[in-house]
């Protein structure tokens, strides 16, 4: 399993959208869809 298949498992189990987990971390929604 890949670093982004991780990420992606668990910004969907806590329920967050691309861009509300940018939001959090202070980066754009492009950065994390890059991710």
């Amino acid at each position: 399993m890949e670093i982004k298949e991780i990420l992606r498992n668990l910004r969907t189990q806590k329920g967050y959208s691309q861009e509300e987990l940018a939001e959090k971390l202070f980066v754009t929604r492009q950065a994390v869809s890059r991710w």
